[in-house]
């Protein structure tokens, strides 16, 4: 296997489950150093001993994104433990238990907690990594978008639009210090998350688009290491859709 992160320490949020454990354990399969973060600190521990089971090098690290303390406590956890951060995944988010309601009428409490996480998060980690990163002359950051950005999704397009936006000020506010900053959309994904919120209607969803199936965690892991790596070098700003064809952008 080929190992593009061999001596690399990379931080992912939300790792503890879904999407963001199949992005630690496939970036530490390719030999990065990875820190496992997430508030589920029974599941987070179990992704990070998998991934030593599996040969790999895993640390578990409770972190709340949408704390300023607590992401600075996380950024200086990795330092302490491997010297330094190569890379950042802004993975975790509200989404499985996520409420449904409109913007006029949610809760004004549960939607600042929401957004919080949903979006502030990203901005509050960069902010507590990107001085190590630089550091280190660089590194690449990956944010969690979706398609519901583009869609109506009520108070989480919002906050996908948010992220987008928020990726394209910070790979200008960082480009200078050689911080690479993008994002992955992903599009209807099969996910324990997503079953519990689309239930069958995920079925639905294939019919509209090109590749006429869910998408994968495992889908989302090559787009995250192509980003990571210096593959990438020539690639900032910029929102990656893998969607199987469900939006069209000019």
């Amino acid at each position: 296997m080929r190992m593009r992160f061999q001596d690399k320490v990379i931080i992912i949020t939300g790792a503890a489950q879904g999407i963001g454990e199949v992005y630690a354990r496939g970036l530490a399969a390719e030999g990065a150093s990875v820190i496992v973060a997430d508030l589920n600190a029974e599941l987070g521990e179990q992704v990070a001993e998998k991934i030593r089971a599996d040969g790999g090098e895993a640390s578990f690290v409770t972190v709340d994104v949408s704390s300023p303390e607590s992401t600075a406590a996380l950024a200086i956890a990795a330092v302490s433990t491997y010297g330094g951060i190569d890379g950042l995944i802004n993975n975790a988010a509200i989404y499985g238990a996520m409420k449904f309601d409109l913007l006029i009428s949610v809760d004004w409490d549960y939607y600042q907690q929401f957004m919080a996480v949903n979006l502030n998060g990203a901005l509050l980690m960069t902010r507590a990594v990107y001085p190590h990163l630089q550091q280190r002359g660089g590194g690449s950051i990956v944010n969690q978008s979706s398609t519901a950005a583009y869609l109506y999704s009520g108070f989480y397009g919002l906050a996908k639009v948010g992220i987008n936006g928020l990726t394209q000020q910070l790979a200008h506010e960082l480009g200078g210090m050689n911080i690479r900053v993008n994002a992955i959309a992903p599009g209807p994904t099969d996910t324990e998350a997503t079953r519990i919120q689309a239930g069958e209607a995920a079925k639905e969803l294939v019919k509209g688009l090109a590749l006429k199936r869910l998408g994968t965690p495992t889908d989302m892991l090559g787009a995250a290491k192509f980003l990571l790596s210096d593959d990438a070098s020539w690639v900032t700003g910029q929102v990656l859709a893998v969607d199987g064809g469900q939006t069209f952008r000019l």
